[in-house]
């Protein structure tokens, strides 16, 4: 079976390492910071203005104050530190963020994001995306494989582009990829999700990728 919204937020956790300043997107990114490994500390970021950002807090303890750039209640620490999102996009724009985990409309083979807008559809703004993916050392995509049936991860993007080479993983329910930025395009399969075949990736993806999965991963 794919892999469950937490259990793709698990996965990607694991591409977090101790000392980490770390930006979550808005939707299923959000969920990572529920699954930071034990053992390692980081710090995550929010383009409303918040550094240090805890676990969703449980029910009945929330306070409408305190939210992520997505507007959900989240949780403060004894670290946090609350400031304006001016200093927020300083930190973003300044490349101090290790790390943004964003999710995605569309990716494509040779790292071109969309992940803003719609077309014909009413958007409040373009939100942070694009000064996120210009700053921060790194990028990771989280996002389902399909929607309504159609690839997501394309030959090329047909929405408004947030950035343009800017992935540098994608984790899917389906598996995981690494893209290359730089020098010539490499959209790598690297890893399944548990009972997802090579054959059933396959057809839901339009992008071209080499497969480097373990031996026994590639032969089921």
């Amino acid at each position: 079976m794919p892999w469950t919204r937490d259990e793709m937020a698990a996965r990607a956790a694991r591409e977090l390492q101790d000392g980490f300043y770390v930006n979550l997107g808005i939707g299923i990114p959000t969920l990572v910071a529920n699954h930071i490994p034990p053992g390692i500390s980081v710090q995550l970021q929010s383009e409303n203005g918040m550094l240090g950002i805890g676990p969703f807090p449980e029910e009945g303890s929330e306070d409408p104050d305190i939210i992520n750039a997505g507007k959900q209640t989240v949780s403060l620490l004894p670290t946090s530190s609350i400031f304006s999102s001016a200093d927020s996009f300083a930190m973003i724009r300044g490349g101090h963020i290790d790390l943004s985990i964003l999710g995605a409309l569309q990716v494509a083979a040779n790292g071109d994001l969309a992940n803003w807008m719609i077309p014909g559809k009413m958007v409040k703004g373009m939100g942070g995306a694009m000064d996120l993916v210009a700053g921060v050392k790194r990028v990771i995509v989280l996002m389902e494989h399909t929607a309504g049936g159609k690839p997501k991860l394309l030959k090329q993007c047909t929405l408004p582009l947030t950035g343009q080479r800017v992935v540098d993983m994608v984790i899917t329910d389906m598996g995981v990829f690494t893209l290359a930025r730089r020098g010539p395009t490499d959209l790598r399969l690297i890893e399944l999700a548990p009972g997802v075949t090579l054959e059933a990736i396959r057809a839901a993806t339009e992008a071209e990728f080499t497969v480097a999965l373990p031996a026994q991963a590639a032969a089921g």
